[in-house]
């Protein structure tokens, strides 16, 4: 007789997509070589629970990118550019999603330029041509890209000038406050639970997280919070302006001074909204935004 196989399952599609996310992650430098990954600020930063972020942690691992040790669980061993088709198995080229992931960071570094063609994506990126044209309309959707009257593409105004920041800010202390007093707010303990703890690890030196990093575990605060509204609008704005703010403020948006006080902002925001006090829920959430608005 012989023996039971003890090969692992095969990933799943979410798992391999956020393996091949977070290897791109690393190949950005968001993740700085000996750094420690936390499981908890990973699962606030994609947004998923802890076994998809084990599993895909483990197929990272594998490609020699990052370590395991016992105890003390994973740190970056390659900062290297990884080979995303190998962590994908099959895959071929970008998803959808990686693709509008790319070309949002890469404006934001200025590595594109501002009008540019669907036959320049495909060649950047070894995207297929159906998926290129879903992510353009996908960006579009967002606010992100227009279509040019004659041919191509452009990247729609952003958050380019101190005016339109402002303009940004005191948009959303009227549309996140209101969020918060909706009378179909509802929160989700679990995702409550898991964003406090990505923020506390902050607070206390575990996770070792660069600007980038830290701009995405904010702006799923952000989004976190409209989705709870229960007001689908109120949750499409607050995703409309994250996708701005990414364009303008990604690359250092946060000094690690104004990161900690923004997480401890962020906490007594999550501890009003567990008492069940959304009225000053919204108070604190107006003040941390009219603060951010005066350090930017």
């Amino acid at each position: 007789m012989s023996a039971p196989s003890t090969a692992l399952p095969r990933p799943t599609p979410l798992q391999v997509d956020l393996a091949r996310r977070l290897a791109h992650d690393i190949a950005a430098g968001r993740y700085p070589q000996g750094s420690h990954l936390s499981e908890q600020a990973l699962c606030a930063h994609y947004q998923v629970s802890r076994t998809p972020i084990r599993a895909a942690l483990r197929l990272v691992a594998q490609q020699g990118l990052i370590a395991h040790r016992p105890n003390s669980g994973y740190t970056v061993a390659n900062a290297g550019t990884p080979d995303a088709a190998a962590l994908a198995g099959h895959a071929a080229g970008p998803t959808q999603d990686e693709l509008c992931r790319r070309v949002v960071e890469d404006r934001a570094a200025r590595a594109l330029p501002e009008t540019f063609s669907e036959r320049d994506l495909i060649a950047r990126y070894g995207a297929a041509r159906s998926v290129v044209a879903k992510a353009l309309v996908q960006l579009s959707a967002d606010g992100l890209v227009e279509k040019r009257k004659g041919h191509g593409w452009q990247f729609a105004p952003s958050l380019a000038n101190a005016q339109a920041l402002a303009e940004s800010y005191r948009f959303r202390m009227t549309v996140e406050c209101a969020g918060l007093l909706e009378p179909t707010f509802q929160a989700d303990p679990q995702a409550l639970a898991r964003m406090r703890a990505a923020h506390e690890a902050v607070l206390a030196g575990e996770a070792d997280m660069p600007a980038h990093a830290f701009f995405d575990l904010n702006a799923s605060f952000h989004e976190l919070l409209a989705r709870f509204s229960g007001n689908r609008y109120i949750l499409q704005a607050v995703q409309q302006q994250n996708q701005l703010r990414r364009l303008e403020e990604h690359r250092a948006y946060y000094h690690a001074a104004r990161s900690i006080d923004s997480s401890r902002e962020h906490l007594q925001i999550l501890a009003a909204i567990e008492s069940g006090d959304q009225e000053w829920a919204a108070q604190l959430m107006r003040q941390h935004l009219k603060t951010s608005l005066q350090l930017s």
